[in-house]
């Protein structure tokens, strides 16, 4: 069905929408970053794996990075072509399995490396073995996302590495941002090299992880490529990987959703039919106030002000979760039963981290095509719900 990309009118039940005109645009800047900097940039399905709009990726990217064998087995099945896979969990059971899906894989401490690598390179002879490495450096804000945080379980310290890495070992592994700018990948790759370079001569391959938000307007994309250019003149022989998740998504739709009921308890509530917690949940988590169309976000300061010149809104979810609100919205009508919120850029880090608490309906998916017509990807049914119970 064709639909209006403003207001999604005919849109009557929750959904998101990702559109293929800014995908597209996405992938097509990814690619020519790759291109200029010489670098490989694959998908991580961290952030974004809805597998049905992989032929599209396929047209601007090769390959895939997974953290599970979930993921795994969705990159080599559905992708159509071997991952490159680090967990901190890689487990006896999954090993031989983990192995035959990847083209690379991290290990995440030398003790996994030394009880695994020889069953890995039994279940296949051209898997290349990695080390991740932990530079003890990093400029992520929240504790949750620091890769690098004291104390972290991710990666090895340079003190614990021998001088001489085991011959099966080609590569290094490191992840250290979360929605950076290449200013930031810049002064952290200076404490890479510094940490780890002289280890550079034994290996093949490097990959600097994700977090590289190269999609996002501010993002000094030709600062990137410097930086690359740069690093490959110091050491010709490394082939660099870039596994970006949020840039891929970024900005590429919306999630739909519409006013049930509107309270006021002392701040006036717009209940919704979708969940913070269930449907947005790096809202809560992060936490950060999403953009909602037609509204500006308001902060405490700002209230009294706004209050006067728009109208107030705090928006509630439809769980039982006390927490299952955001707020406060300034819309400049009063909002209606019935009528569409629209929650801008809800595709990373949400359909791949939803969750069916309280068993609420879950948002459809579905692809706007260039075209203008709406494919509906997945609708999801009480049976969704009820094979999670079993």
């Amino acid at each position: 069905m064709k639909t209006d990309n403003q207001t999604f009118s005919n849109i009557n039940e929750p959904m998101y929408i990702l559109e293929e005109r800014k995908l597209r645009r996405n992938l097509q800047l990814i690619g020519g970053v790759a291109h200029e900097a010489d670098i490989e940039i694959i998908l991580a399905f961290k952030a974004y794996a809805l597998w049905k709009t992989f032929p599209i990726f396929r047209e601007y990217i090769g390959s895939t990075t997974a953290s599970s064998l979930y993921e795994a087995r969705l990159g080599y099945e559905e992708f159509g072509a071997p991952v490159h896979t680090f967990s901190p969990a890689i487990t006896d059971g999954e090993i031989d399995e983990l192995a035959r899906l990847s083209s690379h894989i991290s290990f995440n401490s030398l003790s996994q490396y030394e009880r695994l690598h020889l069953r890995a390179h039994k279940a296949n002879r051209s898997l290349m073995m990695g080390l991740r490495v932990n530079p003890e450096y990093s400029e992520v804000g929240t504790a949750l996302y620091n890769p690098c945080a004291p104390g972290t379980r991710f990666g090895i310290s340079a003190d614990k590495l021998p001088e001489s890495l085991p011959e099966d070992i080609t590569g290094f592994h490191c992840h250290c941002h979360c929605e950076s700018g290449a200013d930031v990948f810049g002064r952290t790759l200076q404490h890479i090299e510094k940490k780890f370079s002289r280890w550079f001569p034994q290996l093949r391959w490097i990959n600097f992880g994700g977090g590289h938000l190269m999609t996002r307007k501010d993002y000094d994309t030709k600062l990137l490529i410097t930086l690359m250019n740069d690093f490959h003149k110091r050491y010709p022989w490394l082939h660099v990987i870039l596994e970006p998740g949020s840039a891929f998504g970024w900005q590429t739709g919306p999630l739909v959703s519409h006013v049930v009921d509107i309270e006021d308890h002392g701040i006036r509530t717009a209940i919704l039919d979708v969940s913070f917690t269930c449907h947005m949940p790096d809202c809560l988590e992060m936490p950060y106030m999403p953009e909602v169309r037609g509204a500006k976000t308001i902060d405490a300061d700002a209230v009294a002000a706004s209050c006067q010149s728009g109208h107030l809104y705090r928006l509630g979810g439809c769980s039982c979760l006390s927490g299952d609100f955001m707020g406060l919205w300034s819309f400049d009508h009063e909002l209606k039963i019935g009528e569409s919120i629209i929650f801008e850029d809800m595709l990373h880090y949400t359909t791949v981290k939803t969750n069916m608490f309280n068993g609420i309906h879950h948002p459809s998916i579905a692809l706007l095509h260039e075209d203008g017509n709406l494919e509906i990807l997945r609708k999801f049914t009480y049976e969704d719900y009820r094979v999670r119970m079993d």
